[in-house]
């Protein structure tokens, strides 16, 4: 089987003229989160999923459901409720990791995504779940190839050295792992290394798991800035016309 896991736990980060977090900023009547929900109520190979909420968050996305359901009947079959979220995002997903327990088999799949992502596609998931389920995988992730010259600068003032654009990639969310393989590389780190982990797939590096490449998508950005956000905005009321 097939489960994902929405990381919706931030609630520090604040864009220009929001007091809340986008995860629940409202586009078109609806948080950006229930669009992220919904591509994974839609899809064909995720089974179920949970979504990581700090508490204070978690009545809020509960009656978001609730809203949603009456007019769609369908929204909300698929989640299986809430875990805690943690110290940081990796804290978070290991949060959620223990919460699938109860349903998730070794060899099963557990798909991260972000909660700001809401413009990830149904091929995407799948492309992704497809790869790590693949013999000799135990994970995927898509990556975007970078366009640009790609410079290193030691200290942000001079360029020391032009890199190899070919070899250098864009990381994207999300990222799906074979789930027992993906909870011992987190359980092997400790709390302290945990909490240095910047990206879903260091953890499974470091225990030196096999992560595929697949394409990403331009079109699955994460809502970060301002900008970003009226990029979704532009999206969601461009689907409305």
């Amino acid at each position: 089987m097939n489960f994902a896991i929405i990381l919706s736990g931030g609630t520090g980060s604040r864009l220009k003229g929001i007091d809340i977090p986008k995860q629940y900023y409202k586009v078109c009547g609806r948080m950006v989160l229930s669009y992220c929900m919904k591509t994974l109520e839609e899809s064909e190979v995720i089974d179920a999923y949970m979504i990581v909420a700090a508490h204070e968050w978690q009545k809020v996305i509960l009656q978001e459901i609730k809203e949603i359901s009456k007019t769609d009947s369908a929204f909300g079959i698929k989640w299986k409720g809430f875990a805690a979220s943690g110290e940081n995002r990796q804290m978070s997903i290991i949060n959620g990791l223990y919460a699938f327990k109860k349903y998730a088999g070794e060899q099963d799949i557990i798909l991260i995504q972000d909660a700001a992502r809401p413009c990830t596609s149904s091929a995407l998931i799948q492309r992704c779940i497809g790869a790590a389920a693949e013999p000799g995988a135990d994970g995927a992730m898509p990556v975007l190839k970078m366009k640009d010259t790609v410079y290193f600068s030691a200290d942000g003032r001079k360029i020391d050295s032009l890199l190899e654009r070919d070899k250098i990639l864009a990381g994207q969310a999300p990222e799906a792992f074979v789930y027992n393989a993906y909870l011992r590389a987190n359980e092997a780190l400790t709390k302290e290394e945990l909490l240095r982990i910047n990206g879903s797939s260091e953890p499974a590096v470091k225990a030196g798991l096999s992560i595929a490449l697949v394409e990403g998508e331009e079109e699955n950005f994460k809502i970060t800035t301002a900008e970003d956000l009226r990029r979704f905005e532009g999206v969601v009321y461009g689907r409305k016309r």
